[in-house]
């Protein structure tokens, strides 16, 4: 999936696809994505994305470069 464009999207859009993206599938060893969030919530890492101030893959970066 691609993260929707700031510019191009809304709010809401940003959020569905933050919520999409990181959806749990009751499968951690085949995910991974709790472990990627490091135990906190998708909609509050991507917060600045979702609201339309920084890019999604920035954020991404940042969180792998991150001991959050």
């Amino acid at each position: 999936m691609t993260p929707p464009d700031i510019k191009g999207s809304t709010r809401e859009e940003r959020e569905h696809f933050v919520v999409e993206a990181f959806r749990c599938i009751s499968d951690c060893d085949n995910c991974g994505a709790c472990q990627f969030l490091k135990g906190r919530p998708a909609e509050e890492l991507y917060a600045d994305y979702i609201e339309g101030r920084r890019d999604f893959r920035e954020i991404t970066i940042e969180i792998r470069n991150s001991n959050y």
